[in-house]
């Protein structure tokens, strides 16, 4: 189990930590209003979810589903584990529905704001809609880390 708790470790870091640094650097750049600083933190939020979020993911997946299957925990049933799967899931549909979407616009109307020099409305409302999203997405994952953590009789 030492082996895969360290990897499950390594992954929680990877997924967590990116969201809130990508998070950290869209929203200085968004604060400083440099357009080509605005559009290279758009492209490279979207670069670190492929570097580091989808890893940390597949970690986090691969190596819970064994520790879970090996610990004799239970799949069945309201409990700890079944909460913070479904909170899992729920970050998933968020990112997947929401997020990705609204980097994408992101980066395509900070690219205009390069070549114009002037940031859209349209950006900040698209950028206001990602912090939302992200904030949700970003919390979910920490609750499932307090989940993981104390693993509470429900």
């Amino acid at each position: 189990m030492g082996v895969l708790l360290t990897l499950h470790v390594l992954g929680a870091i990877l997924f967590v930590g990116n969201i809130v640094t990508a998070a950290f650097w869209q929203t200085m750049a968004d604060v400083g209003g440099n357009p080509a600083a605005i559009h290279q933190a758009s492209k490279f939020v979207m670069k670190a979810d492929w570097a580091f979020t989808l890893p940390g993911l597949a970690l986090l997946v691969v190596t819970g589903g064994l520790m879970a299957e090996r610990g004799g925990y239970s799949m069945g049933g309201w409990n700890w584990l079944t909460l913070s799967l479904a909170l899992f899931a729920l970050t998933g549909i968020l990112w997947a529905a929401f997020l990705i979407p609204l980097q994408r616009k992101m980066i395509r109307l900070s690219a205009d704001a390069v070549h114009s020099g002037v940031i859209p409305a349209a950006y900040r409302q698209v950028s206001r809609n990602w912090a939302i999203f992200g904030s949700v997405a970003t919390l979910l994952p920490v609750a499932n880390l307090i989940l993981m953590v104390i693993k509470p009789v429900i």
